[in-house]
């Protein structure tokens, strides 16, 4: 791969209510929350907090990640792991990693810095992107991310996320993300 991708932005989804009904083509069961854009993972608490019905499940933050030799990764996980790089970097068998530009983001998987969220791969229809998902993230009851933007948050199992992944043929990897988490 590399950073010369002819990528076109033209036919990415960017409403939620798309992603929904796509959602529901597949027939997944999921839950909408309404929010103000959060762009932190301090944000997205505050959020929860203020919600009058709550957001039950893992809370998890999305990883945009590109390696030296240019390959894509989606790095999906529990919003508390901090993770180190060097350790991650073995995990996923990649070259040395680094986020990747914001540019890189929104031209491959159609989604702004703020709102990543394993649900962009719906936009991936080239396979740039390899999904790794947290396995111990995949053992919560409910998962809870943006729906291509900041201002929701969606809620649904894992087994749906899953299905949803592979119908935009994206198959995901699970990975014990334990040894790459830093401190």
């Amino acid at each position: 791969m590399t950073e010369n991708r002819a990528v076109s932005t033209e036919h990415h989804i960017r409403n939620p209510e798309t992603l929904y009904r796509r959602f529901r083509e597949i027939g997944l069961d999921f839950t909408v929350h309404e929010h103000d854009a959060v762009f932190t993972v301090d944000e997205a608490r505050a959020a929860r907090d203020a919600a009058p019905e709550g957001m039950p499940g893992a809370h998890c933050k999305s990883l945009f990640l590109k390696d030296k030799k240019g390959a894509l990764y989606l790095v999906v996980c529990l919003e508390d792991r901090r993770l180190d790089m060097k350790a991650l970097s073995g995990i996923l068998g990649s070259a040395r990693l680094s986020f990747g530009r914001p540019d890189l983001l929104v031209e491959t998987l159609g989604v702004e810095p703020g709102s990543v969220t394993p649900f962009a791969a719906i936009n991936d229809a080239a396979g740039d992107v390899a999904v790794f998902l947290d396995s111990e993230m995949m053992d919560a009851p409910l998962v809870n991310y943006h729906p291509l933007v900041n201002t929701r948050t969606v809620a649904m199992t894992p087994a749906d996320l899953l299905r949803f992944l592979e119908a935009c043929n994206h198959p995901p990897t699970a990975v014990d993300l334990a040894p790459a988490t830093a401190g």
